[in-house]
């Protein structure tokens, strides 16, 4: 990653993360990159806005008391942060995973925690939650997430031993089409090579490593192809509606169906198939979220918070 996109990066999440306006000073103060003179930190600034800008990051400009005619300060509300991709090929949308996924873990790196205990240090409260879609995830890509992108890049075939309903494992052979993600699976669609038919997996039943063929180009992919028309909506067969506090648990609304404001808090609603990944995401936001249906679900959410009770003290 470049020193600047590095600094876009970081600018981004302090911008997402603060709960009130950063003034200029505190924004050279916190934020890695910001060097020389007070004119060229002045000049990189206004480039990175517009940089931010011309990608859709809507960049709002206010001020602490506007009675005082405070200084003007810099933040990015979380539904102010959102990215207009229009129409994009299954190729397109297997680089802006993988850039998705970088983006994702520079939220996590040393230099991004840094400008926030800056800004903590500073006396600015910051908060890693806030960010909607950068923030901490439970659910990571598969392991071979790499390999499925690069193959996908250089049109390699790729095997993987892929478990049906019943868990019986079997050897298949694809050539990629696309990598994405719904309602918290990943997701990679292409062609079976035995049965020369578009299919869609699901990384999570994937059993072993996946491997590349070396030889490359031994494939195109269609130019209409959208792997969100492919993505199959079969596992998703439970719903459950969850209470969550206004403006936080974001990785859970990234996952919602329906929103409904109820005062404090928003009811929204949510597909899954596999209980114990919805139940971690619920636990790791605490008492951000609380399930309000089905029954069985949140018996299974209070049974674990006593274990960790039990084990924890």
């Amino acid at each position: 990653m470049s020193r600047k996109i590095e600094r876009l990066v970081n600018l981004t999440i302090a911008l997402l993360a603060t709960k009130r306006y950063l003034t200029k000073n505190e924004i050279f103060r916190s934020v890695d990159g910001y060097e020389g003179s007070d004119e060229a930190k002045e000049r990189m600034f206004e480039r990175d806005k517009d940089d931010l800008r011309n990608l859709g990051v809507q960049i709002e400009v206010g001020t602490f008391d506007p009675v005082f005619e405070d200084e003007a300060g810099y933040r990015i509300k979380p539904e102010g942060y959102s990215l207009n991709l229009g129409d994009i090929t299954g190729t397109q949308i297997a680089l802006l995973s993988l850039a998705a996924e970088a983006w994702r873990g520079a939220a996590l790196d040393e230099a991004a925690h840094r400008a926030l205990n800056k800004l903590h240090s500073m006396g600015i409260d910051s908060d890693m939650d806030s960010l909607p879609v950068i923030a901490p995830r439970l659910f990571t890509a598969h392991d071979d997430f790499q390999v499925i992108a690069h193959a996908i890049s250089k049109r390699k075939r790729i095997s993987f031993v892929y478990l049906s309903q019943d868990l019986q494992g079997r050897l298949r052979s694809i050539q990629p089409y696309a990598i994405a993600t719904k309602n918290a699976h990943w997701y990679i669609s292409g062609l079976d090579v035995e049965k020369n038919e578009l299919r869609t997996f699901r990384l999570d039943r994937v059993d072993g490593e996946i491997v590349a063929d070396k030889e490359e180009n031994s494939y195109d992919i269609p130019e209409a192809f959208d792997v969100f028309e492919h993505l199959n909506p079969e596992y998703l067969d439970q719903e459950a509606i969850i209470r969550v506090r206004k403006g936080k648990a974001h990785l859970l609304r990234n996952y919602s169906l329906t929103s409904q404001d109820d005062g404090d808090w928003d009811l929204i609603t949510v597909n899954y198939a596999d209980s114990t990944q919805l139940i971690d995401l619920v636990l790791w936001h605490g008492e951000d979220a609380i399930v309000e249906h089905p029954e069985s679900l949140r018996r299974e959410v209070i049974s674990r918070l006593e274990k960790i009770v039990a084990i924890h003290g």
